[in-house]
């Protein structure tokens, strides 16, 4: 594996995951809109950025060839910018899905890694949410992310090594910031309004560091095919309800900020209760592989970000929020 295609690689988790994979050796090659900009990425002489829609099927078929690996982040992501134009949505995070694997496949790339989400098992009283739980998704986002999953098995041949990742929400400091997933929201208002507001709070909530994520997906590029061929494996840390994540919060940026005083945590009634507890024993059984960073850790790196600068205005970037983003681009 010499050269990785990768799409959405300037989002949340490709700015995290680029360097990684620059740092390797690797020579990448990203395909994203930059809705975020440029400079999420750093320049780089092995780095080839491609300004372009994924649902671009020439585009895809001048660019990929000549790439070992493709792993596919790009998608709309998240309920609320599915919901804002469910059509945008499906045609990008379902329709491009197809096209993209056969013309990676066509175009010699021997590795597919597919970042799918823990989100398809939706609510589930199971203790431990396994692979082989039915997919239950509440939402279109979740319902098309794992209507894409048999998709991709129909592509798996010997040259042709496809696997899924079901990440669970993942936390932490990125240099393209979501402040819209769980751990990130908290320690947004802890910082900055000194007080955590959680709604409901029994609702378990499966997270995983965004470095821990990243670094699994260049682990897969170098695991002998035989190892991963054709598998899903759900990849998470902890299973914390939203209230222990509160407390979480309240207990590290108190810690690491003791100048902001004590942090009030407030308790509100929620509608939304989804819960789901998601077992990461099989890719640790199968592969050896498990996260090396904790969600406190995530939280001071936020702590850190927040201390140096680098999350300005985060109460009121819309920047940070991706349904605010896409709902700017006026995508269609």
């Amino acid at each position: 594996m010499k050269t990785v295609y990768v799409t959405g690689g300037a989002g949340y988790v490709g700015a995290v995951l680029i360097p990684k994979l620059l740092d390797k050796g690797y020579k990448v090659r990203v395909l994203d809109l930059f809705l975020f900009g440029h400079d999420v990425l750093p320049e780089n002489p092995n780095l080839e950025c491609i300004q372009g829609d994924m649902r671009d099927q020439d585009l895809l078929r001048q660019t990929i060839p000549g790439s070992d690996a493709v792993i596919h982040l790009a998608c709309i992501s998240n309920d609320p910018s599915f919901e804002l134009n469910p059509e945008l949505s499906k045609s990008i995070n379902y329709d491009a899905f197809e096209p993209l694997v056969r013309i990676s496949k066509e175009s010699g790339v021997q590795r597919f890694i597919y970042a799918s989400t823990s989100s398809v098992y939706g609510v589930s009283d199971a203790p431990d949410v396994t692979e082989d739980h039915p997919l239950v998704p509440l939402t279109d986002y979740n319902k098309y992310k794992g209507m894409c999953e048999p998709i991709l098995f129909q592509y798996q041949s010997p040259d042709f090594t496809t696997v899924i990742i079901r990440p669970a929400t993942v936390c932490g400091y990125s240099p393209r910031q979501r402040l819209d997933l769980t751990v990130n929201i908290l320690t947004n208002l802890a910082v900055n309004n000194r007080k955590i507001t959680i709604f409901g709070g029994s609702q378990k909530r499966p997270n995983i560091h965004v470095d821990d994520i990243a670094e699994l997906y260049v682990d897969l590029l170098e695991r002998p095919k035989e190892q991963i061929a054709g598998k899903t494996f759900n990849a998470a840390y902890e299973n914390h309800t939203v209230s222990e994540l509160g407390e979480m919060v309240r207990a590290v940026v108190s810690g690491e900020m003791p100048e902001l005083g004590p942090i009030e945590v407030d308790t509100s009634p929620s509608n939304d209760l989804r819960s789901y507890h998601v077992s990461s024993a099989k890719i640790r059984r199968e592969l050896g592989w498990a996260p090396k960073r904790t969600v406190e850790d995530a939280i001071r790196d936020l702590c850190a970000a927040f201390k140096a600068g680098k999350l300005p205005n985060s109460l009121t970037d819309t920047s940070y929020i991706n349904v605010k983003t896409v709902q700017a681009a006026g995508l269609s």
